[in-house]
């Protein structure tokens, strides 16, 4: 994909971030810098991100989404934002996801415009959908309907960016699938790549859901399109072609060269041991192995249209059998804590 601001935007033009020590956060330091601009990150704790010294156009502000002042100062003087940071669990407290999904966000959206960015990127979810038709395609008109608290509270964020563009603030809005890629630990990453390196594949409904992958690093290269390529106040679902459960299993398996037997469960089954799990969490305080929450994201049919992206941002996602292959690389490679794609 060629760089999509490098040729439009001078070395001093700045972005403000939240969210810059996330799974996605990484990415978008590497892709940022990459394209010449510098980078003022919010960072909660910056002692505890010391390879944030590799990123040379990169300036810590210490504080959180929920500090105004610390809002103010990361924002000031930069011409475009984007706000990455969010709370994402299958399992918790609806009132903490709200606090951060929906405050952070009141917050931010309200620092970016004071501080005079000309563009601010929210990052969303398609998954604020909930519960998808079984056989009809989502598009960025499809109404949402939050099946968790994690997705009401993102639907509730991305209202309060909505409401903003309205009134006049310069607000685009990406809704990406579920992230997949190097340096990632937790969802997809761990569902789809972990445990079947670890010898642990279960096949629900015969493998005939269909779930949504995005590259990590597309979500980034799509945040710096919409600086220049969006439309204020517009929606664009950022993923890649969906997938059958059955079909992104047999890409992972022959690319890490895996031979486990896949154990094929009906639905039942999963519910009942999610069920079985969340009980015990909540004695224990601990997220579930299987949480139930994980029925929206992986019982259903998620046939998602990335037309509008493609068209508006000239957005081009990774294949996933070249996501996969990259992403098995990483674990081969014992998860290095650098890897190039998120170097600068």
């Amino acid at each position: 994909m060629p760089d999509p601001v490098r040729a439009a935007h001078a070395m001093t033009d700045s972005v403000f971030v939240t969210g810059a020590t996330g799974f996605l956060g990484r990415y978008l330091l590497a892709a940022l810098c990459r394209s010449g601009l510098r980078v003022r990150a919010l960072v909660r704790r910056p002692a505890d991100h010391p390879w944030l010294a590799q990123y040379a156009g990169v300036e810590a502000v210490p504080g959180d989404v929920l500090n105004e002042s610390a809002l103010a100062r990361a924002a000031e003087g930069c011409r475009y934002a984007i706000h990455a940071a969010g709370l994402f669990r299958f399992w918790g407290d609806a009132a903490d996801f709200e606090h951060t999904n929906v405050g952070g966000t009141e917050r931010v959206i309200a620092a970016a415009p004071a501080a005079g960015c000309e563009r601010i990127v929210h990052i969303s979810t398609v998954y604020l959908i909930g519960t998808p038709p079984a056989a009809r395609e989502i598009d960025e008109t499809s109404v949402p309907r939050p099946a968790d608290p994690y997705q009401q509270s993102k639907l509730q964020a991305e209202q309060v960016a909505l409401r903003a563009a309205e009134t006049g603030a310069p607000v685009i809005v990406l809704r990406p699938g579920a992230f997949y890629g190097p340096h990632g630990h937790y969802a997809f990453n761990r569902l789809f790549f972990r445990d079947p390196m670890r010898g642990l594949i279960m096949q629900l409904n015969g493998g005939r859901y269909i779930i949504l992958p995005v590259y990590v690093a597309d979500v980034a290269q799509a945040a710096l399109l919409a600086f220049t390529r969006g439309r204020v106040g517009e929606i664009y679902n950022i993923c890649d072609a969906p997938i059958a459960h059955k079909a992104a299993y047999d890409i992972i398996c022959r690319e890490a060269r895996l031979w486990f037997p896949r154990l094929t469960l009906p639905d039942w089954v999963g519910i009942a041991a999610a069920r079985a799990l969340e009980t015990i969490a909540h004695v224990t305080r601990r997220e579930p192995f299987y949480p139930l929450n994980l029925r929206s994201y992986v019982y259903n049919y998620w046939r998602v249209s990335n037309a509008k992206a493609r068209t508006e941002l000239d957005f081009v996602p990774t294949p996933f059998e070249h996501g996969a292959r990259r992403t098995i690389a990483w674990y081969r490679a014992g998860m290095p804590t650098i890897s190039p794609e998120v170097e600068c």
